[in-house]
């Protein structure tokens, strides 16, 4: 019996859909278009969801009729504001335009309230109105911003090439921006191959390569330059105004004063080896109370920055500027000169330091009964790491946490086993994510890439420190003072109902119209523990929940299962917890330098640090990623074990075992055989084969390419995935679909499933433009 097999047509690109319906005489709809690329019904459905984002983007009228006039626009369309006339008013160009003519004048419109004003290099969807053509007879328009698009850059970082003729080409170090730029003009700087550089990019058509004028060269590309690439990827301010230098340099020691005497507390700051500063020590002693047995007395100590920088002063506006400090792999760009951040705020031992501390007394069971804050002066008794402490615990202390076990470390641990009983009670979220750590040579290169390693002195910290944060929130509501909350609110129903879908798929009940709670997703993944499925459902709950952001309404933290929150420890490197130190301070009439009335909205300002956490947080990820890049630059072709961490309609993301790194699998580089993204599933399944890559799968890939300038990697699946359920339409009963990825091969033959696509249509060879675009039509 001939088993029947199935065609599928390739589904087009934007711009054959789009090119077909500008060739189209007359109206074009979904109908025509589907019978056009002879699309069969999932590709319909597909076909629906394009248009859509198509006409969203602007590049779509809404009637989708063909346009008469070269050199008119839609009426609606996505437009980039790229300049000022001499009357300083805004002046825009389209983001697409293809034709041979000059685009039209366009005069950005004045915006609605509450939509914030444009600049040059915005771009937004518009509604575009004709208006009297301009003296020499050419099309003008006014556009009326509907919604702001993502901000479009003027200008580009990449590195300075030359290509076969000797000409200058840039590339991007954006990894999604894949094609190169033609450097038109150095602008009068002396560059080679190799150089980073940024260049303006000049107006000039959407097809064909982009123009660049270099506007400054940052140095040469290598080890050294990466982490250069993503502080100027993300705009990080590096640079402190004069007057900010000045007033951190003018800093000085803080007398005894009013503050509370803490210089013979045994306090210890526990912090990473590569730590660079140190904001936060800790002590821990049985509470005296004989109405509290087997509670504890704790102190969170935490450096005084509220002491030297003053609201609106120079060191203040630096600090908000940037929001946080960025810590990357070789280099700190701190929010606070260092003069600050690693001087009079930095709690180094033996030394006497200003700070701000939170008395909390909790009973056995880690339930917080008071809390006390206080001004003070303290002396660090030692400026420990996370490895010493634990090693010392575990009965090998060396020579300076010795004298410390007993009277210092042992009192910790008593405390933070009571706090561990009110997490669990509590039901927190227990996601434990893995972290990667760039362990660099001292040249600058990449010695190794490990998994940070996590022990239970840093649990210890991190329960200590919340339990300091959720102190502060009492605190300042009890004062009346303005909060600024660190705010995590519970998943979208959206998110639940993917969620709920995706559980489906693998056996697991969530019931609907449940209260959702921290404990609910920790009975999900307590029922996958240990269990091929493990991985996988870890990520999706993981990808269900919010993002935390700063706000002044109390939200409540839903992943740690608290009512009130805020962050209280860490002033040196964030400037929301210098917020928390202000209020406490005119809250508590502590001193100087306590919040002002007449104080910036505290809604605007959570905004800008909730912004500026996000692009602190993209910035080292993608620093990270390249430095990653360059440790596997060198081991290409080296097959690794690793697990699927994302499904795409374009190919899955892998994760490797060692080292962490993450990279893409081309959808192309998986076979001959048509894949189908199942979203709801997170799977990659094919339609001839029934063979499925689902995100949690182990696989074996192989290093294809690996690029420490954009940060990319693109490996290739050697073994993994899974024989897929069949099909109810019946497909997924193919020649490969018995005994995985290489079954039917010949012997010898490459591992891995077939490669290839059927081969792409070859270009006509008539001359004419007609003549090559009624080819490319179905």
């Amino acid at each position: 019996m001939t088993q029947k097999t199935f065609h599928v047509s390739p589904f087009p690109t934007n711009e054959q859909i789009l090119e077909f319906i500008k060739d189209s005489p007359g109206r074009v709809g979904k109908r025509e278009i589907a019978r056009a690329f002879q699309l069969d019904a999932d590709q319909k459905l597909q076909l629906k969801k394009v248009l859509k984002k198509l006409k969203d983007d602007g590049l779509l009228s809404s009637t989708r009729k063909r346009l008469a006039d070269p050199a008119a626009l839609p009426p609606v369309t996505v437009v980039e504001v790229n300049a000022t006339d001499i009357d300083g008013e805004l002046l825009g160009r389209p983001v697409v335009w293809e034709s041979e003519l000059a685009p039209p004048v366009i005069y950005m419109a004045p915006v609605r309230r509450g939509q914030g004003a444009l600049g040059v290099g915005d771009r937004v969807l518009a509604r575009m109105v004709r208006i009297d053509d301009t003296e020499d007879g050419h099309p003008a328009y006014e556009a009326s911003c509907i919604r702001r698009l993502e901000h479009a850059p003027s200008d580009v970082l990449g590195v300075y090439k030359l290509d076969n003729a000797g000409h200058g080409r840039l590339r991007s170090t954006d990894r999604r921006h894949r094609d190169e730029y033609v450097v038109l003009d150095t602008g009068g700087l002396t560059v080679e191959e190799g150089d980073l550089v940024r260049a303006e990019i000049l107006p000039g058509k959407k097809l064909g390569l982009r123009q660049v004028k270099l506007r400054e060269k940052i140095k040469r590309t290598g080890a050294q330059a990466i982490t250069q690439i993503a502080i100027y990827d993300r705009s990080i301010p590096v640079e402190f105004t004069d007057e900010a230098v000045a007033q951190a340099r003018a800093a000085g020691p803080a007398v005894l004063g009013k503050r509370e005497d803490l210089r013979d507390t045994a306090l210890i700051t526990i912090d990473g080896e590569d730590a660079r500063d140190f904001d936060d020590a800790v002590f821990a002693e049985p509470d005296d109370d004989p109405n509290n047995p087997g509670g504890w007395h704790l102190i969170v100590a935490i450096a005084d920055v509220s002491w030297y920088v003053r609201p609106n002063d120079a060191l203040d506006q630096c600090a908000y500027q940037r929001g946080n400090s960025v810590y990357f792999p070789d280099r700190v760009v701190p929010m606070l000169p260092e003069e600050l951040s690693n001087g009079w705020c930095s709690l180094r031992p033996d030394e006497e330091r200003p700070c701000i501390a939170a008395h909390m007394w909790i009973d056995a069971h880690g339930v917080l009964r008071r809390h006390k804050f206080v001004r003070g002066l303290m002396k660090s008794v030692a400026r420990t790491t996370y490895t010493q402490i634990q090693q010392a615990r575990d009965g090998q202390p060396d020579d300076l946490t010795r004298p410390l076990v007993d009277t210092i470390i042992t009192p910790l641990y008593g405390a933070f086993k009571s706090l561990l009983k009110a997490r669990e009670q509590r039901g927190v979220l227990e996601l434990d994510l893995a972290e990667r750590q760039i362990v660099l040579a001292e040249d600058g290169t990449v010695e190794k890439v490990i998994e940070r390693a996590r022990f239970d002195s840093h649990k210890l910290i991190e329960e200590f420190m919340v339990l300091a944060n959720v102190a502060a929130a009492e605190a300042l509501e009890s004062k009346s003072q303005p909060c600024m909350y660190r705010v995590h609110d519970e998943p979208s129903q959206e998110k639940l109902a993917s969620l709920r879908e995706f559980l489906e798929t693998v056996d697991i009940p969530f019931a609907k119209g449940q209260v959702v709670r921290a404990s609910h997703f920790n009975q999900i993944l307590a029922k996958v523990k240990d269990t091929a499925n493990s991985h996988m459902v870890s990520e999706v709950v993981l990808r269900s929940q919010a993002q935390a952001v700063y706000s002044p309404n109390n939200l409540g933290h839903f992943g740690l299962a608290l009512r009130r929150y805020c962050h209280f420890t860490s002033p040196i490197r964030r400037y929301s917890d210098l917020l928390v130190h202000r209020a406490l301070v005119k809250g508590f009439k502590l001193g100087d330098g306590g919040l002002e009335d007449g104080h910036r909205d505290f809604v605007d300002m959570g905004e800008h640090l909730s912004t500026a956490e996000r692009n602190a947080a993209a910035a080292e990820r993608d620093a990270v990623d390249r430095f990653t890049a360059l440790y596997l630059a060198d081991k290409v072709g080296t097959l690794f074990k690793g697990r699927i961490n994302g499904v795409t309609r374009f190919g899955v993301f892998v994760t490797l075992d060692d080292t962490g790194a993450d990279g893409l699998v081309p959808i192309r580089s998986l076979g001959e055989d048509f894949f189908v993204h199942d979203e709801h599933s997170h799977t990659l399944w094919g339609r001839e084969t029934g063979y499925e890559y689902r995100l949690g799968d182990k696989v074996e890939v192989m290093i294809m390419e690996s690029d420490p300038i954009s940060g990319s990697t693109l490996f290739k699946i050697t073994q993994g995935g899974s024989q897929g359920k069949i099909r109810p339409d019946g497909r997924g009963k193919g020649r490969f679909a018995k005994g995985g990825p290489n079954a039917g091969r010949p012997s010898g033959a490459p591992s891995g499933r077939p490669t290839g696509r059927p081969a792409k249509p070859k270009k006509p060879k008539g001359k004419s433009r007609a003549s090559r675009r009624k080819a490319k039509q179905p």
